[in-house]
Formats: C-alpha cells, structure tokens, sequence
C-alpha cells in the first residue's frame, strides 16, 4: 500500500496554527493611537473669574453714575420749566453749532414761510458781506490799499451777528411767542438793515472809505484799473441788490401779516399800558 498522504496541516509553513501562538506582525500598516495626556477632554473651563466680576462692578458703577446724572438734568429742567425759563440747544450750524434754530418745530405752520424767507435774508447779508471781503482782497493785491480790506473784515464780523441779535432773532421770537413789542423792534431795526442793503449797492465815498464796499461807484471807479478787481466789485454789486430786493419783500410779508392778525393794535396797547405804569 502506498504511503499514506501528506497531511497539510503538518506543514508548519502553511498551517496557520503552528507553533501555538499567532507571531505578532512586525510590518502592520496601521500607525498606533497617540496616548493624549490625561484630562484632555476634562478642561475645566471658569464661567465667573474676578477679571469678569472687576468688569460688572465697573459697568454697574457707570451705569449708576449716569442714571445719577439723568436725574440732575431733569430736575434742573424740570425746576427751569417751573420758572418759565427755556432752554435753547446749540444746533446750528450743524458742524459748529452757535445758535438755536428750529424753525419747522417752533414756528407755527402758518409762519413758516414766511421765517424761512427771512432767515434767507439773515443769510443773503452774511453773504454779501464775505463777497465783500474777497472783492477788497483782490483790489488791495491790485494796490487799492490794505485799509479796504480791513473796513471790509470789521463790516462782516460786526454785520453778521449783528443782523442777527438785532432783527433776525427778535423776528424768530415774534413769530414764535406772537409777541407784539417783538414785532416792533424788528420793524425798527430792520428798516435800517434795508438803508444799509442800498446804501452799500451803491457804495457813495461817504461815510465809508474809499472802495471798502461793492457798489456800483466803487466798480466802475476800479474798472478802469483792472477788469478782474471790476468784475468782482460787479458781482458785490449785484449781490447787494438781491438782498435789498428780497429784504423789501420780507418786511413787506411780516408787515401784512402783522397788520391783518390785530398785532399792530395789540402793541399800541401794550405801549399804553407801559405808558400808564411808568406814569404812575
């Protein structure tokens, strides 16, 4: 009989489970785990440290403060209302604001109209006036004298704020509380604005030196030295006669309006009565 047949799992190269134990693979493709170090995912992590509790004490300190001083500015307000005391808030112009205006929340509806053409003609003499400037600037580098331009710098910063305390504030005031004694010094002081407005258009030697003003002497007296300086004195002229042209309607307007609402009876009335205190 033949020898028997070689088993296959007598073979130690094939057999897998020769030997006992499975060797352990010296060459595996899979790269170990990194071991992370202990308390990795066990971050304890502070919700309330004293840097954050130094920050609420602070912002709770602010807001006391300001609660504090919101109270002080309504009381004062509040005592000011009491007195009969307004308190008017800087707002214009917007950049620098120096005075208060508002005319589309405290002049009446009716009126406005009538206060924004007058604060056209606050406006139309401010800018007449720094016209003015530039005019004489140009003539005393074309050797019309440095005198001129200084009689043109007083002119502005005089004529400005002037026009406004003198008539244009006392007019926003008269509209504002209806006051007739308020309409009357603005009429006075107004008519006076309206004698400058012609006098300066046509700008006579007298009482003003020289070609400090734009009119139409000084312009054709400068012409014939040179065009530009002429042409500058023209336009000053010009300018000057739309403002005398719209300050003409502006009295005009207020004057109706003061004759047609009983103010003009109403301030005879309060004449006679301060006539009759002062008497007395």
């Amino acid at each position: 009989m033949a020898g028997r047949g070689r088993n296959g799992f007598e073979d130690d190269d094939v057999n897998p489970f020769a030997g006992g134990s499975v060797p352990p693979a010296s060459n595996s493709r899979l790269s170990p785990l990194s071991h992370e170090p202990a308390g990795f995912y066990n971050v304890d992590i502070p919700m309330d440290s004293t840097k954050d509790k130094k920050k609420e004490k602070e912002l709770q300190a602010m807001e006391a403060d300001l609660n504090k001083r919101e109270k002080e500015l309504q009381r004062r307000e509040e005592a000011a209302s009491r007195a009969g005391i307004v308190i008017e808030e800087k707002n214009w112009p917007p950049l620098f604001p120096m005075i208060h205006h508002n005319i589309s929340n405290e002049i009446p509806i009716h009126l406005q109209k009538m206060q924004y053409l007058a604060f056209s003609s606050f406006l139309g003499i401010a800018a007449c006036l720094f016209f003015n400037i530039i005019a004489t600037t140009t003539a005393w580098i074309k050797g019309e004298g440095v005198m001129i331009w200084l009689l043109a710098i007083i002119y502005f910063i005089s004529g400005v704020p002037g026009a406004y305390v003198l008539w244009y504030r006392p007019l926003y005031n008269a509209m504002r509380t209806e006051s007739a004694l308020k309409f009357g010094w603005f009429f006075l002081f107004y008519m006076i604005h309206i004698i400058f407005c012609v006098w300066s258009a046509v700008s006579p030697p007298f009482p003003f030196k020289g070609n400090s003003l734009t009119g139409i002497l000084p312009a054709i007296d400068v012409i014939t030295k040179s065009a530009i300086v002429g042409i500058f004195y023209f336009v000053g002229f010009g300018l000057f006669c739309l403002e005398s042209l719209l300050s003409i309607a502006v009295i005009q307007q207020v004057y109706m309006y003061f004759r047609g609402s009983g103010k003009a009876q109403e301030m005879k009335q309060q004449a006679a009565r301060g006539a009759l205190s002062s008497a007395f």
